[in-house]
């Protein structure tokens, strides 16, 4: 397993001087995702949690739908070039480090005998940054037609007092922000506000993989009367993943986009944004948010 933290001097400047102090730094490393030994993604994440980041990502591609769609997944554990060598798109090796030792970063899924291999479309044989999401998906109606599990017809409704407290919760559980400030984070809520999984990563995209890859391990999908809460905005993107594990709820710290609010509501999932400070934006299917009486002046 790779490390979460790094350290390295660096110079402090202040109004009251400079000095030279250690700093921590949230690690940032490759990882090729192999579906039965085929390339499929690389993708710029913390290191950890990997199996179930493999596993978010190809729910919400819509590549499988359930724990057992997966027979296997093992990381890679031979190298295959000289350690040192430049790769054929020019970076650094996913598979090992400069003294050819390996890095755990290529991970090799098997499917089940009876699932597809995934589309063609779905392959990135490129390089993606931690930032970049599913890059390519661009129609609602594509969501809406391979999500398994939409959000739509889901009952739950929650408190407008317990919403407006989990950011802060989510924030909380921020270990590793705690000593870096340099990760997103995600976390999955029960309606009464219990925790269920917080995770961190360099990629927000990446963040919300791991923990929906959580709930598929862990049987929770779709995850029926739940609220996935992330630390950032509100991309497009996260919200199709949201929509493909069937949560009911998605809020924010920070703004959705324009396509974001449009595929909540064509999916009937509740979008909420800016959610800080005892306030919030509800963009979509708001009768899911029980908002108490204000008390009569």
């Amino acid at each position: 397993m790779g490390r979460l933290i790094a350290r390295r001097p660096v110079l402090r400047l202040t109004p009251d001087g400079e000095r030279m102090r250690p700093d921590a730094l949230a690690v940032e490393e490759p990882l090729e995702l192999r579906v039965g030994g085929r390339a499929l993604a690389v993708t710029m994440r913390t290191p950890g949690h990997d199996v179930e980041l493999a596993h978010g990502f190809l729910l919400t591609e819509g590549v499988i739908g359930s724990v057992t769609d997966v027979r296997d997944a093992r990381y890679c554990a031979t190298p295959t070039r000289p350690a040192g060598s430049a790769s054929s798109a020019g970076m650094p090796s996913p598979r090992v480090d400069d003294d050819g030792r390996n890095t755990y970063n290529v991970l090799d899924v098997g499917l089940a005998p009876d699932v597809p291999e995934p589309e063609t479309g779905v392959e990135r044989n490129f390089y993606t940054t931690s930032s970049c999401g599913v890059c390519g998906k661009a129609s609602l109606d594509a969501v809406r037609l391979r999500s398994r599990y939409l959000p739509a017809g889901d009952q739950v409704r929650v408190s407008a007092e317990v919403v407006a407290t989990l950011p802060d919760e989510l924030r909380r559980r921020q270990q590793v922000f705690d000593r870096t400030g340099g990760l997103h984070a995600a976390g999955l809520f029960a309606a009464d506000g219990t925790l269920l999984v917080v995770r961190e990563d360099v990629g927000r995209h990446n963040a919300v993989d791991k923990v929906l890859g959580w709930a598929l391990l862990q049987g929770r999908i779709p995850a029926l009367g739940t609220l996935l809460v992330v630390s950032g905005r509100a991309s497009f993107e996260l919200v199709q993943k949201a929509v493909m594990a069937g949560v009911p709820m998605l809020a924010a710290v920070s703004a959705p986009s324009s396509l974001a609010v449009e595929l909540a509501e064509a999916s009937g999932l509740t979008l909420a944004g800016f959610v800080r400070g005892g306030s919030m934006n509800v963009y979509t299917r708001s009768e899911r948010i029980i908002i108490r009486a204000a008390a009569p002046h």
